[in-house]
């Protein structure tokens, strides 16, 4: 399988493709400051926004969220919480939801105090979200034929004839 480039930065319909969301969506989160790109941001008309991986995994977890049911208003409310604690070990965190709040969950003492409450809550796993966003990125870049080369055939072509 091929590697990821850490500090790679993805364009808007790379970005949307991987999270599984319209561009519209997209450029509406950026623009509201849901998820905002951090490699690169909008810089007047014709500039291209650059999401980073982390940025991606971000869109993805609002999607899984707004498609549970969960209000936009909690939504942005949990990706404060996820910015303000910094988490580097995303893989280790588990988002919970009571339907109407997003808790972070950092460890099984934390998902196991939420659920004895007594409330039905559901969570997403922020690694299984996270390693379905790494393959979808290395399928797309996979399909997308280097610039480079295709440069060089055209090139190539018109030698030819």
């Amino acid at each position: 399988m091929a590697e990821l480039d850490a500090d790679a930065g993805y364009r808007g319909a790379v970005a949307a493709r991987a999270a599984g969301i319209t561009y519209r969506q997209l450029d509406y989160w950026a623009r509201t400051a849901l998820v905002e790109p951090t490699v690169r941001g909008a810089a007047g008309s014709g500039s291209q926004r650059l999401y980073g991986f982390r940025d991606i995994l971000v869109l993805k977890l609002v999607k899984r969220l707004l498609d549970t049911g969960i209000s936009l208003q909690q939504i942005r409310t949990a990706i404060e919480q996820l910015r303000e604690a910094g988490i580097n070990d995303l893989a280790q965190t588990t988002l919970m939801s009571d339907g109407a709040s997003v808790y972070l969950c950092t460890s099984n003492d934390e998902v196991i105090d939420l659920v004895s409450r007594g409330q039905g809550v559901f969570g997403i796993a922020v690694g299984k979200v996270l390693r379905e966003v790494e393959t979808t990125l290395v399928s797309i870049d996979s399909q997308v034929p280097d610039p480079m080369d295709e440069l060089a055939a055209r090139r190539a072509t018109r030698k030819i004839s």
